[in-house]
């Protein structure tokens, strides 16, 4: 699998997310400071309902850009036995049950699910208690809490 088709992915996934929070906080700036939204008294408060959305889309929007960025500067490395799984691998974990996951490790963007040759590329980051426990182990090794064990069956 190229990791850095992945990337890619993952960059234009991003991207369109960013125009689309753009497209949000400007949409809540204009409804922000729109004369209708003016308090006429105490309890009108639609002026700052509409502000405070505002300043939320606007962290949402920074918050995008950073992870664009963190993704643009990943150097996609090939896995090395003796460092171990680190930001950029591609694992593939199998649990007891027999249930296989393929995880991207990367510095941001949780959540976001890839197509890949043998099925769907979740995206974890070692914010997550199981990415920062993947964080140099190798092949073999096993991983999770409680009752749910996974094994390391390949890094890329």
């Amino acid at each position: 699998m190229d990791k850095t088709l992945l990337q890619q992915q993952v960059c234009a996934h991003l991207e369109a997310d960013l125009a689309l929070a753009i497209r949000a906080a400007q949409t809540a700036h204009e409804a922000a400071t729109h004369e209708e939204n003016i308090a006429e008294n105490k309890y009108d408060t639609l002026g700052l309902e509409a502000a405070y959305l505002a300043a939320g889309q606007a962290r949402r929007v920074e918050e995008i850009r950073q992870a664009l960025k963190a993704w643009q500067a990943l150097p996609m490395r090939d896995y090395d036995e003796e460092q171990g799984i680190g930001l950029g691998a591609l694992v593939s974990l199998r649990s007891a049950e027999g249930r296989q996951q393929c995880l991207l490790l990367g510095p941001d963007g949780a959540g976001l699910k890839l197509p890949g040759a043998e099925g769907e590329i979740m995206l974890i980051t070692p914010r997550a208690p199981l990415g920062q426990q993947l964080l140099g182990l190798g092949v073999g090794d096993e991983v999770g809490s409680g009752a749910q064990r996974w094994t390391i069956l390949r890094v890329l």
